[in-house]
């Protein structure tokens, strides 16, 4: 029997590569959406392209997630579906402080409304949730120190990163409305024995994504690099991340789909550990390398919400679930500078007027609140 898989968010750059994975496995694809991000379009015209040539069925709904009648309207017609994968949402920190009522609707409401149409027509089926190690906060228990040796910030007490032990501290409207949908995921697992199951997930980059300033900041250095766009570090460049290749991490939901009587309830990091991390001034060099431009980069104040280090600990998922990341950083970047560099029409075409100037607005919250905070957003 067909496998069918429902993708919220699947016009996005990591539901594209969901629905790619199971469109190639011979599945039905449902994907839904509201096509309201930059390149969403594109995605959807790539994938139904993709679709064709593979032994699986796609089917594109549009579909806004707060919208409860969109969401059980579209349920109670796929009652047969075998796993929800829950991508939609907003998706930047920056958003958030401009739109603090829009976050919460799509992140915390939607996933809701994704919850109760599972538990009303599909409740056997494997449901998925995409979180963020936002939910841990600024961290400011964890002390975090210059290796003057490596040129950038570590954890003095934490080799393997932060674990899912860590405390939640949402510190943003983005990490309140994430956080909160984490915690009903999670306990839609307990309250009706649904098969939830939680995923914090770190740098996720590849390629399809049209990453801009606020968001995807390995995808927007690459694309800025190679379309001649100024690049904005903001802090000083040394601050890390732990990158995990968009592959890896649809490896990782497989593992957890596949083995959801161990996954059940859970909550897992999802980000490329200590093996798998990069400084903001790396991927400069990288991309030195990939892309041949030298160009400077600009320095400026650090964000509200940024942390100079974070690292997850994946020790969780590599022991429960057998999974491990293949793809180190400097692979990563060289296919996604490929993938750039052959779809640079399409890159002009969907952030062409992306960082020709600061929007006054967002320029005004931010600096509120670094007046309340000097941390920024990774």
């Amino acid at each position: 029997m067909t496998m069918k898989v429902l993708v919220s968010g699947v016009a996005g750059f990591i539901g594209g590569h969901v629905a790619e994975r199971y469109l190639d496995e011979g599945a039905s694809v449902v994907g839904f959406d509201n096509l309201s991000r930059r390149g969403n379009v594109e995605n959807i015209r790539w994938l139904s392209e993709h679709a064709e040539s593979k032994p699986g069925r796609f089917e594109f709904v549009h579909c806004d997630i707060r919208n409860e009648t969109d969401c059980l309207g579209l349920f109670e017609a796929h009652k047969d579906a075998d796993v929800v994968i829950h991508l939609a949402g907003q998706v930047a920190v920056t958003t958030s402080f401009l739109n603090p009522r829009m976050d919460f609707e799509a992140n915390a409401l939607g996933t809701l409304n994704l919850l109760e149409a599972t538990r009303l027509y599909t409740p056997k089926a494997a449901f998925v949730f995409a979180s963020t190690n936002k939910v841990y906060g600024g961290m400011e228990q964890v002390e975090v120190v210059l290796d003057e040796s490596t040129g950038r910030y570590r954890y003095a007490d934490y080799p393997k990163g932060i674990p899912e032990t860590a405390p939640l501290d949402f510190h943003s409207p983005y990490g309140c409305s994430k956080g909160t949908a984490d915690q009903y995921v999670r306990d839609y697992a307990r309250m009706y024995d649904l098969n939830t199951v939680v995923f914090r997930q770190s740098c996720i980059y590849g390629t399809r994504q049209f990453g801009v300033e606020d968001q995807g900041w390995i995808a927007w250095f690459t694309i800025a690099r190679l379309l001649g766009k100024p690049i904005t570090v903001y802090g000083d460049g040394r601050q890390v991340r732990d990158t995990l290749w968009v592959d890896d991490l649809v490896d990782l939901y497989q593992a957890a789909i596949g083995n959801m009587a161990v996954a059940r309830g859970k909550v897992y990091n999802a980000g490329g550990g200590v093996g798998n991390t990069l400084s903001l001034l790396e991927l400069v060099d990288h991309l030195k390398e990939h892309t041949g431009s030298d160009d400077p980069v600009a320095f400026d104040d650090w964000r509200p919400g940024d942390q100079r280090c974070f690292i997850a600990d994946v020790t969780k998922a590599q022991t429960e679930l057998g999974w491990t990341p293949k793809t180190p950083p400097s692979e990563g970047v060289q296919k996604l500078a490929d993938w750039a560099v052959r779809n640079q029409a399409v890159l002009e075409r969907v952030l062409g007027s992306v960082g020709k100037g600061k929007d006054p607005q967002k320029q005004a919250v931010e600096q509120k609140r670094l007046q309340e905070a000097n941390r920024g957003d990774g």
